[in-house]
């Protein structure tokens, strides 16, 4: 969903029970001041089922100053994580979830806030992931629906879900990423001191974090030397003669600290450059192919459209033709 001249309403959704930390995940990520970013900035709703105080888990109350008829506002709606997959969310937000749907809002289900786009039957014939101790009980609940138990989010286009708590930030992330551009996501993450971009089919659990380079494992260097080589070729055997491993070693321990093959990580860095390369610089897209090591244009294009749907050509003039914070126009 673009972001144009028009003020981007999010409403996220808050109700008696909340985890204090999943409401602030969102607020957290689309309150940030874009403006000084350069990028318009999001006008942020927090609805309950009725306005007034309502009390969170931690035992502590919140004010919300809007009620569910707000959502009615919404480009995009946010429901964090449920405070309990066996109760029935209130039929008044079952309803104001399935309008806004049908008019076009954008909809987010964050960790267990999945159980409730899928008891308003909005998951239907889709994939959807959640918090992965929740996953039988989910697939219960709810056959029609694809669960993906390894996703840390899914963007289904008009409807997203999250798994757990840093995989909604994650998502929250990714939306941003797609409103404003990756740029603008990084810089967010940056300030959060969270990981940049991790790409929704990675999976939930990673055993370990990425070592900060410097710290005397030989794989976290290496993942590290990489990063600044994207435009050489860069096989596995490559990497893995680099950390001073067998093939069969760095394999498996790659997998075990990024939670993804290397093959797929590989790809997701190279994209990752090609984006901020589009969005920020003026060199040629033959150029960026072979700065993001993608070997040629062909391959670039390629790989650019399967992940984000558009063409490299196509996604620099929409950045191009997007209107300043500054001006508007």
């Amino acid at each position: 969903m673009s972001i144009g001249q028009n003020v981007h309403t999010i409403a996220i959704v808050a109700f008696e029970g909340i985890s204090p930390f999943h409401l602030s995940v969102p607020c957290i990520v689309f309150g940030d001041d874009l403006l000084k970013l350069g990028a318009p900035r999001y006008r942020l709703l927090i609805a309950g089922e009725k306005a007034g105080s309502i009390c969170t888990m931690s035992g502590f109350s919140i004010e919300v100053e809007h009620d569910l008829a707000s959502l009615a506002e919404a480009d995009t709606i946010v429901v964090p994580a449920w405070n309990d997959p066996g109760n029935r969310p209130p039929e008044g937000l079952i309803e104001a979830l399935r309008a806004a749907h049908a008019r076009g809002a954008r909809l987010v289900g964050l960790c267990l806030g999945t159980f409730v786009l899928a008891e308003a039957g909005l998951l239907d014939g889709r994939a959807a992931s959640t918090h992965w101790a929740w996953a039988d009980e989910f697939e219960r609940a709810y056959p029609h629906v694809t669960l993906n138990r390894n996703a840390l989010y899914l963007d289904e286009g008009d409807i997203l879900t999250s798994a757990g708590t840093a995989a909604a930030i994650d998502c929250c992330l990714h939306i941003v990423r797609k409103d404003h551009g990756a740029e603008i996501a990084n810089r967010i993450a940056r300030r959060l001191v969270v990981a940049p971009h991790r790409h929704g089919d990675q999976a939930q659990y990673i055993e370990a974090p990425i070592p900060a380079p410097g710290s005397g494992d030989p794989l976290g260097a290496t993942i590290a030397w990489a990063i600044e080589h994207l435009d050489e070729p860069l096989a596995l055997e490559r990497l893995a003669d680099h950390a001073g491993m067998s093939l069969r070693s760095f394999t498996r321990h790659f997998r075990k600290k990024t939670g993804t093959t290397f093959t797929q990580w590989l790809l997701a860095q190279r994209l990752a450059v090609a984006q901020r390369l589009l969005e920020t610089g003026s060199c040629s897209v033959d150029h960026i192919a072979g700065m993001a090591g993608f070997g040629s244009t062909v391959s670039l294009r390629q790989h650019f459209t399967r992940a984000f749907s558009i063409s490299p050509a196509s996604y620099r003039r929409q950045f191009r033709s997007r209107p300043t914070a500054e001006t508007g126009r």
